[in-house]
């Protein structure tokens, strides 16, 4: 290569502003140089062909294209002596090469040579969003859509770190300026240009992915747990009387509210399928029995799964399947249908159902039909999550999944509606981007794909607190898909009621409060009750020197303590499920209170930590009911009350290398840690989930 079109090295972070003509390219090259009180590199073509009209009115040409390319270079490494930190580049040679084969349909081997070479920091691809303005030397608007394609595509194509910059010239500068402080820190923390752009257009913001590496690095602290929440210290005991005074209670104000039910449902149901998925991929039915396997591998998943094969609701459906695929299959030996059953299950070409959204996975044998949670899910809707004849059923879904769950509702919508004289409106939003985790390995260095790419995780069902934030209700039941159960409907609405009548009743006590406050008819003879009240309904333990404040900062303390969005959750007996439960738990504040604690925040090394938690009584069963509107009827921000510490690192497996990834504080526990907080104890038959497909065969999923 020609001397003459080197770049010089350096350690200025160079940007590069590219797009077509008149797209605002030399503005903003101004306005970053100012700004950062540094050099631009001016257009050398703009004078050299300018220089070349006003001669002899000639147009550019193909021979014009290596002289402009030698002239930016130089005018480059001119500036590039003077720049201070930054360097800010209104052209490039890649923009030379561009117009070289739009214009000429080709581009001399020494000028495509240097483009490809000359390397920036960032390529800041300025949008077409902006007037033409008409000058001597500048083509036609026509045609800037496939001007402006040709060069994001070359751009794609050379593997080049760009975004794209869309707006006025205000709005371009504060975004190119947060982007390049950003990208500064970025570089200053070894990410190189391609990862920042990554991280940058999957929304995640700069600042999250470097608390993420100094939690990989410091680890998650540990709740500190002092007691097990427990009948009458902490968990709310109802008798069964009371229970139906607090659901005829909100059957009496439901329709005062717009009520929605939100359900978690994201992701495919591969590990409700795992042991399945491991015998197929480890056993060979020409070497061995399937009780030899489940002897060699002590599978008694598998030996429960085959015994009750039967009894699953989709077992005739998959059973007519095989017969059609081999005639001959009842002459088969045992094993074989049993091997080619569980093949069939789970083969992408027939049923899928390890990757298949739980939602639409038959869970229930009726007599007239089977049911998928989804329908389950509609028909609890109508029993007690609706008002004014009106039922919003609220679904985080993964877009890939979205038309799977219209299909199902699509079916069996309207034969749940007419009977019930309900309206269902259904509503899905799918878990950001900007919430997913970078990957580290063991040795805290990032994970790439073999395309060099940033391996990034979805960060838990904490991410959904931003879906639960954006919802328009005054009471939200939660629940997870596959909380189902085949009977009992009436008893299943009697308690969720039961949990909405609890939450009204104490949200309008607290409105009352607050209401007093704003009106100034607090005297110091209300702050002892109220003091009661926040201690006996949200069992809020005041710091001791609450009484050494002023008059008016109690106020401010209680106004603060009782403005807050309300969660009450419903607990059941703890019988050895995993997951989380209730506890009294100590911040570093020193301040006491109620949370929802997951085994895995619990420093199980600490004999004393772990001694508690083997106290619980109860276990949550993601039972809850939420109001998320103040007293002026306006939503709290619920990004607000997230204890941001209250994370987790999660351990995972990527082609069979250990990785860590950071998952948000989990939407029940760590996002609504600032929440005031109900627990109620509810019965067991409220509990139900089908983690396994082995618990499909449970009493509470088989027909009656």
């Amino acid at each position: 290569m020609e001397k003459d079109l080197r770049q010089q090295k350096t350690n200025i972070i160079k940007i590069a502003l590219f797009g077509p003509e008149s797209t605002g390219k030399t503005t903003l090259a101004k306005q970053l140089a100012d700004y950062y009180e540094t050099e631009w590199v001016p257009e050398f073509a703009r004078d050299y062909l300018q220089e070349k009209w006003e001669e002899n009115q000639h147009i550019c040409v193909a021979d014009d294209m290596l002289p402009i390319a030698y002239g930016q270079t130089a005018l480059e490494n001119e500036k590039l002596a003077n720049a201070n930190r930054y360097l800010f580049c209104d052209t490039n040679l890649m923009v030379t090469k561009v117009f070289s084969e739009m214009y000429y349909g080709f581009c001399d081997p020494l000028l495509n040579e240097a483009a490809l070479k000359h390397e920036y920091d960032l390529f800041f691809l300025t949008d077409i969003d902006v007037p033409w303005e008409k000058d001597d030397i500048r083509d036609t608007p026509e045609g800037r859509e496939t001007v402006f394609s040709a060069f994001k595509q070359t751009l794609i194509d050379t593997k080049k770190p760009f975004i794209i910059l869309s707006g006025n010239k205000e709005t371009r500068l504060e975004k190119a300026t947060a982007i390049i402080e950003n990208l500064t820190i970025a570089k200053e923390n070894d990410f190189s240009s391609n990862d920042f752009v990554q991280i940058y257009n999957r929304g995640i913001s700069f600042d999250a992915i470097l608390k993420q590496l100094k939690s990989f690095k410091k680890g998650i602290a540990k709740s500190n747990l002092i007691r097990p929440a427990t009948i009458s210290d902490g968990i709310l005991n109802l008798s069964e009387n009371e229970f139906q005074q607090k659901a005829l209670f909100f059957d009496q104000q439901k329709d005062k509210f717009k009520i929605k039910k939100f359900v978690p449902a994201s992701g495919a149901a591969t590990r409700m399928y795992k042991f399945l998925i491991a015998f197929l991929n480890d056993f060979d039915i020409t070497k061995e029995t399937i009780n030899a396997y489940i002897n060699r591998k002590n599978d008694k998943e598998l030996a429960i799964f085959i015994v009750g094969m039967e009894k699953f609701p989709f077992f005739e459906t998959v059973d007519k399947k095989l017969r059609e695929i081999y005639p001959e299959f009842e002459t088969l030996e045992r094993d074989y249908k049993n091997y080619y059953f569980i093949k069939l299950l789970l083969s992408p070409e027939y049923f899928n159902s390890a990757n298949k959204p739980k939602a639409v996975l038959p869970f229930h044998q009726y007599d007239t039909h089977i049911a998928n949670p989804i329908e389950e899910h509609l028909n609890e809707c109508v029993h007690y999550a609706s008002s004014k004849n009106v039922s919003n059923l609220h679904f985080t879904v993964s877009e890939i999944h979205q038309s799977l769950f219209e299909i199902a509702v699509d079916e069996i919508k309207e034969k749940i509606e007419k009977p019930s004289g309900i309206k269902i409106d259904i509503g899905y939003s799918y878990q950001s981007k900007s919430t997913d985790s970078i990957t580290i390995d063991i040795k805290n260095k990032l994970v790439k794909d073999k395309n060099d790419n940033l391996v990034f995780r979805p960060g838990g069902h904490g991410a959904l607190i931003e879906n639960l934030n954006n919802l328009d209700a005054d009471v939200i039941f939660i629940k997870n898909i596959d909380n189902v159960i085949q009977n009992h409907i009436d008893q299943i609405t009697l308690y969720k009621k039961a949990l909405a009548g609890v939450l009204v009743e104490m949200q309008q006590n607290v409105f009352e409060y607050l209401r007093l406050i704003d009106q100034e008819k607090i005297k110091e003879d209300n702050i002892e009750e109220i003091l009661l009240f926040l201690e006996k309904s949200f069992s809020v333990e005041m710091t001791a020197d609450f009484n050494k404040f002023t008059f008016e900062n109690k106020i401010s303390k209680l106004k603060e303590l009782l403005d807050r969005p309300i969660r009450v959750c419903g607990m059941v007996k703890n019988e050895g499920e995993p997951g989380g439960g209730p506890f009294w738990v100590m911040n570093k504040k020193g301040i006491k209170s109620l949370q929802i604690v997951e085994t895995s925040q619990v420093d199980l090394e600490d004999k004393k930590q772990k001694k508690i938690l083997a106290e619980a009584t109860h276990f949550n069963p993601v039972d809850l009911v939420c109001g998320i509107k103040n007293y002026k009827d306006e939503k709290f921000n619920l990004l607000k009350y997230v204890d941001q510490e209250a994370g987790f690192i999660v351990e995972k497996s990527v082609d069979g290398k250990s990785v860590k990834n950071y998952e948000l504080p989990g939407l029940w526990n760590g996002s609504m840690a600032n929440w005031l907080t109900i627990f109620v104890a509810v019965p067991l038959i409220t509990f139900n989930p089908v983690k396994t497909v082995n618990d499909l065969l449970k009493a509470a999923h088989q027909p009656q």
